[in-house]
């Protein structure tokens, strides 16, 4: 009774899990195209436009540009005198206040800070989703 009853073909069956096989690596390319562009899709870009000093308030002005495509926000602002001695900034006012830099907008950073002429101070403007964007600056002679 048992020898009368075929099976599905070898080339058949050979066919199949080709077909299974190829599904399954579209569904997890879809997958992690989808993850990828997710998590990459925040393209906030960074540029500083200039910086000012104001002597008399002790305050510096960053004025950034953002050159990417998604809208950003700024998380935190350090300054100090050499790029491994970084300290966080508390006083800062951001214009706009809601600290989001909208996608080929600006942000106009004012640092609350005692700064000395001709000392070169290092930055680094750290965003939520992002690379954070460093540069240094010599404040001006008196």
């Amino acid at each position: 009774m048992l020898k009368s009853r075929k099976g599905i073909s070898p080339i058949l069956a050979t066919l199949l899990l080709i077909v299974i096989a190829v599904a399954a690596i579209v569904v997890t390319y879809a997958w992690v195209i989808t993850f990828t562009g997710n998590v990459t899709g925040q393209d906030v870009q960074l540029r500083e436009i200039t910086t000012s000093w104001n002597s008399t308030a002790k305050t510096i002005t960053v004025y950034l540009s953002n050159q990417g495509t998604a809208d950003g926000k700024i998380d935190s602002v350090y300054i100090g005198t050499s790029a491994t001695n970084l300290n966080l900034q508390g006083s800062v006012t951001y214009d706009p206040p809601s600290k989001i830099i909208v996608s080929h907008g600006t942000i106009n950073i004012v640092l609350n800070f005692t700064w000395n002429p001709n000392t070169e101070y290092y930055f680094k403007i750290h965003p939520e989703v992002g690379a954070d964007y460093e540069f240094h600056k010599t404040s001006p002679a008196p």
